[in-house]
């Protein structure tokens, strides 16, 4: 599975009132990381809506002057959905400080519902057998 990376620096203006990364910040880079790989693969941003975040849960704060890595791919498709990963790291340290599953949809100009045709993408490692299993649990759950 192709994986996509996007890169911040926390400043000023991303903080709140406790002095860390402002949660509707993370969420905006959040949905872009992983818009940026349903896009790539489905190679028509302009047909794609984001249809659901399937939760962002953090787990530990992060702090003004930290670097974090946003890195997303999509471990399941459907006819035309796809769902996305995106875990963030912070100062290259091996831990997670978010993660959570995006679902994307594919549109026509009115916005109705497409095919998208992109093929099932292969799991190549454990890890990624684990989130696609995940990814069609959230889907089978999702209201």
């Amino acid at each position: 599975m192709k994986s996509y990376q996007v890169n911040r620096l926390i400043k000023s203006e991303d903080l709140n009132h406790h002095g860390t990364l402002f949660a509707g910040r993370m969420a905006e880079w959040f949905v872009e990381c992983a818009f940026i790989a349903a896009a790539s693969l489905y190679r028509k941003p302009e047909g794609i809506v984001c249809l659901k975040i399937h939760g962002m849960h953090f787990t530990k704060p992060v702090q003004k002057g930290d670097i974090i890595k946003l890195e997303s791919k999509v471990v399941r498709t459907g006819n035309s959905s796809m769902q996305a990963y995106v875990k963030a790291v912070k100062n290259e340290e091996p831990d997670s400080y978010l993660e959570g599953f995006i679902t994307f949809i594919t549109v026509d100009e009115q916005g109705n519902k497409v095919l998208h045709n992109v093929p099932a993408q292969k799991a190549e490692t454990e890890e990624e057998r684990k989130l696609a299993e995940l990814a069609g649990q959230i889907v089978k759950t999702r209201s």
